[in-house]
């Protein structure tokens, strides 16, 4: 496989000479042999080189070991999206900058020893196209990962009955910033759709310099908000930024003289000839693999996961009917009644029931938090810890329904509260109300009576009617 790079400067044209009727012309003709790249330029190649292969490919046995390891009659769009997310990672399971480091070193020595065994090659054009191709396709399989999650919005779901009844001040800025895109899910579609987009321009070369330069303003501000609302997202998206500008590079000089200086610019020449019939074939069969898995089948497979499947809560069902905001009417502990004190920190204040197997009580009990700093998809309910992740004034526990006893056994979702296990027997003489009875995690008696609230959110009420009509809560 060679490649062409035409035409090359006028002073490397050469002199041809020719005779017609007698007369004898004398012609210049481009000459077609890549011009000599300078020293200083090999040896920043040679770097970048290493530097970006090390970076893009996975090279921890690890990756393959888990390849291997699926269950491929089952797969699940999370398969694809850790598949698509690697990273070299020395230090912990969260890419950190130290780790850009130990890269650059590995580089450092691969560029050391790469020129003394190799010094007397005069250019790298073959190996510059290459690395593009692989940064191209690493690039785009980064986009679409996360493109397609945000497309058929599951990144950042609606709130939860139980968020949505949070003070505003007990919760991070990172989960603040996930749900206030999470309740405009046609935004968090646009956004999907851009990354979808750059990510089909750099899969073919003449629109791969486009799908790059969008990279760097859409993937720039993922880095910006990730350091504002304390993401954990933002090395990685910097990794990504780092691809795309070494992407814009190829063609930054050509565009700046074009646009800026309004000069004749020269078009990129560098066409790859594929002389064999199995490299033609071979570049096509890989190139409709890529598009059939990462494009078509993960795309599907997010899609059935956005109807069936919204990762980030449990899917186990709760209590029938039983979803909503409820007020704690009476309390006892004991047999003994606490009447409401908005500073007791043994009485409830209100309980949520979702419609999965959740519910939340409101107290004034401190909260250990939990983060849920980058993005994990999770199969198992009891790691889908979203909703208490980065929020305080509540208390998160799951339930096990024993429908014959009338029993709901509850754990703490928390992790720092491992302890925190209720037993409590329920009863529903209506339609409003759940009264539970019970040992709490002390050995003490509880006796609470819950009252549903008839609660309006301003966010589905104004969705409605529209937000140009009259809202009245």
């Amino acid at each position: 496989m060679t490649l062409i790079e035409t035409p090359v400067a006028p002073a490397e044209r050469k002199t041809v000479s020719s005779q017609v009727n007698g007369t004898v012309k004398r012609e210049q003709q481009p000459d077609l042999r890549p011009a000599e790249w300078k020293g200083y330029e090999k040896v920043l190649f040679r770097f970048f080189f290493v530097y970006f292969l090390v970076q893009a490919v996975p090279l921890d046995w690890k990756y393959y070991r888990d390849i291997f390891s699926l269950d491929w009659s089952s797969l699940h769009f999370s398969n694809f999206f850790y598949l698509a997310r690697y990273t070299p990672r020395f230090f912990s399971e969260v890419p950190e900058l130290a780790d850009w480091f130990v890269v650059a070193v590995i580089a450092l020595i691969g560029t050391i020893t790469w020129g003394i065994v190799d010094s007397k090659s005069k250019e790298y054009n073959n190996l510059y196209y290459w690395l593009r191709v692989v940064l191209r396709y690493r690039l785009a399989v980064a986009l679409l990962a996360y493109g397609f999650i945000k497309f058929f919005p599951l990144q950042m779901p609606y709130p939860s009955i139980s968020n949505l009844n949070t003070n505003y001040g007990d919760i991070e800025a990172w989960k603040l910033f996930s749900m206030s895109t999470g309740i405009v899910p046609g935004y968090e579609s646009f956004l999907g759709l851009v990354e979808l987009l750059a990510a089909l321009l750099l899969l073919y070369r003449k629109t791969a310099s486009i799908g790059a330069f969008i990279v760097l303003p859409y993937t720039g501000n993922v880095v910006m908000s990730n350091l504002a609302y304390e993401g954990g997202e933002y090395v990685y998206a910097l990794v990504l930024v780092t691809f795309a500008l070494f992407l814009v590079a190829f063609d930054a000089a050509r565009l700046i003289t074009l646009t800026s200086l309004e000069k004749p610019t020269a078009p990129n020449r560098f066409n790859p000839v594929l002389k064999e019939g199995w490299q033609k074939n071979g570049r096509l069969i890989l190139k409709s693999a890529f598009v059939l898995v990462f494009v078509v089948f993960y795309g599907y497979k997010t899609y059935a996961g956005s109807r069936n499947d919204v990762y980030h809560y449990p899917q186990t069902p709760g209590l029938a009917d039983a979803s909503g905001i409820y007020n704690v009417k009476e309390f006892r502990i004991n047999n003994n009644v606490l009447p409401y004190s908005p500073t007791d920190a043994v009485r409830w204040k209100d309980v949520v029931f979702e419609k999965w197997a959740t519910l939340s009580i409101r107290a004034n009990r401190p909260v250990t938090l939990t983060a849920a700093l980058t993005e994990e998809i999770f199969l198992d309910d009891e790691k889908r810890t979203y909703e208490l992740s980065g929020s305080a004034g509540r208390h998160y526990y799951s339930y096990e329904i024993d429908a014959a006893n009338k029993t709901l056994t509850l754990q703490n979702r928390n992790k720092n509260y491992v302890s925190d296990r209720l037993v409590l027997h329920y009863d529903r003489p209506d339609a409003n109300t759940i009264i539970l009875s019970g040992i709490d995690q002390h050995k003490d008696t509880l006796y609470v009576v819950l009252e549903r609230i008839d609660k309006k959110y301003l966010l589905e009420e104004a969705a409605k009617g529209g937000r140009r009509r009259g809202l009245k809560l």
